[in-house]
C-alpha cells in the first residue's frame, strides 16, 4: 500500500475479526460436542447457551460459516484487500442489523449496547480514509 497512511484502528479490527471467528468456532465446536470441559466459558452467556443447545447439534453448521466468513475477513483485511473490507463491513453490518432487531424485539439493554458498538464500527469502516485505503489504486500508464 506504498503511499497510503494505514487509518488508525486498522490493527485492532483486524484482531477483532479474528478474535469472532475463534468465538464462532467456539461455538460451533461446543454446540457440536456438548458436555465438555469447553462448556466452561458458555457461564459468561449462559442463557445463550441453553436457548442454543435447544436446536440440537445442528446450530453449530451457522457457527462453523461464521467463524469462516470471520478468518476471510481477517485475511482480506490484512492484505488490505478491497474484497476483504467489503466482507468485514457486511458481517458487521449484519450484526448491526440484528442488534437493531433485537432491540424492537425487547432486549433494550444487551443488544442496545450490540448495536451502538457495531454503527460505530459501521461508521469507521465506511469512512472516506478507511474506504480509500482499500479502494484499489489506478495502474499508471
Amino acid at each position: 500500500m506504498a503511499g497510503r497512511k494505514r487509518p488508525k484502528g486498522f490493527l485492532a479490527l483486524g484482531i477483532f475479526f479474528y478474535f469472532g471467528a475463534v468465538m464462532a468456532a467456539y461455538a460451533a465446536i461446543t454446540l457440536l460436542r456438548p458436555g465438555t470441559f469447553l462448556d466452561g466459558l458458555w457461564v459468561l452467556n449462559p442463557q445463550a447457551h441453553v436457548a442454543l443447545r435447544a436446536f440440537g447439534p445442528s446450530v453449530a453448521a451457522p457457527f462453523s460459516v461464521l467463524a469462516i466468513v470471520l478468518v476471510l475477513a481477517g485475511l482480506g483485511w490484512f492484505r488490505h484487500q478491497y474484497w476483504g473490507w467489503l466482507l468485514g463491513t457486511f458481517v458487521i453490518g449484519a450484526n448491526c442489523a440484528a442488534d437493531l432487531i433485537h432491540v424492537f424485539l425487547g432486549d433494550w439493554l444487551r443488544s442496545g449496547v450490540g448495536f451502538v458498538i457495531a454503527g460505530l464500527l459501521l461508521w469507521y469502516l465506511t469512512s472516506a480514509g478507511v474506504r480509500r485505503y482499500f479502494l484499489p489504486q489506478p495502474t499508471p500508464m
